[in-house]
């Protein structure tokens, strides 16, 4: 995975809306988007909030045991949301039918992108990274 620093944004709770839109606005025209951290680093609420910024007006969840959560953001327009923690192999993200998300146009936002680094290595991606203590967390683009 890349690993020199781009930009960096730090929040909190109380701003984490400023972080989505400072998220969306370092993105460009990429389409996948990938997020590492620690467990409880605040991976999902991030990505819930980046959802709520692009336009979803659904019911955001973790899709932790779906693997990925279809949300649509306009009558053309949608995200897709990954959660990689629970595969236990790389033919997990296959079965699904990765390449159809990927190749879609659509957003795809991905946790735990680690655990497909395979994968990844040949798609075009983004890599974000959220470190952070107690209140305050820190997001930082790398490549």
């Amino acid at each position: 995975m890349p690993n020199s620093e781009i930009a960096s944004f730090s929040y909190t709770l109380d701003n984490l809306h400023q972080a989505a839109v400072w998220v969306i606005s370092n993105a460009n025209q990429n389409k996948i988007w990938c997020f590492e951290g620690q467990m409880g680093a605040g991976k999902t609420t991030l990505l819930g909030e980046v959802c709520r910024q692009l336009g979803v007006q659904s019911e955001i969840s973790s899709p932790s045991f779906s693997l990925v959560n279809e949300y649509q953001i306009s009558a053309t327009q949608k995200v897709f949301h990954f959660d990689f923690y629970r595969i236990k192999n790389i033919e997990e993200v296959y079965d699904i039918g990765f390449e159809a998300y990927f190749d879609s146009g659509h957003i795809c936002l991905i946790e735990w992108p680690e655990k497909i680094e395979e994968i990844l290595v040949s798609e075009p991606h983004l890599l974000f990274s959220i470190k952070g203590e107690r209140e305050e967390r820190t997001i930082t683009l790398l490549m």
